[in-house]
């Protein structure tokens, strides 16, 4: 078994930073894919930014103020963002893609941290 454990939200006034991070630990053997999402009352859930191999996506929202990295030997992801706005408020959620051996992968989500950004 795989968790995902979340930091780093919180109230921040629009213009302000945030980093948010997430940590797995348990079966692992490798970490394939390893991303961001959010998810706003009312709305669907949504890619943020993910980060495979040397593959970096950002939802256009996100390009030029947030920051997607990944520390491997830490089985680490974190986000930083910047230029926080209102509608940047949401549930943000890390999503991993993990191998628990060379055969079998499973994709694993974190209880989500609350990003609140206020105007």
């Amino acid at each position: 078994q795989v968790q995902l454990v979340e930091s780093g939200g919180g109230l921040v006034q629009a213009g302000g930073s945030l980093r948010l991070s997430c940590a797995a630990s348990g079966s692992i053997f490798s970490i394939n894919n390893m991303g961001w999402y959010r998810q706003a009352p009312g709305k669907q859930r949504e890619l943020v930014a993910e980060i495979s191999g040397g593959t970096v996506n950002y939802a256009d929202s996100a390009k030029g103020r947030f920051t997607i990295s990944r520390d491997n030997a830490k089985n680490t992801v974190s986000l930083q963002m910047n230029s926080l706005k209102p509608e940047d408020t949401a549930v943000y959620y890390c999503k991993m893609v993990v191998h628990t051996s060379r055969t079998f992968w499973y994709t694993y989500w974190g209880p989500g941290t609350q990003v609140t950004v206020s105007s």
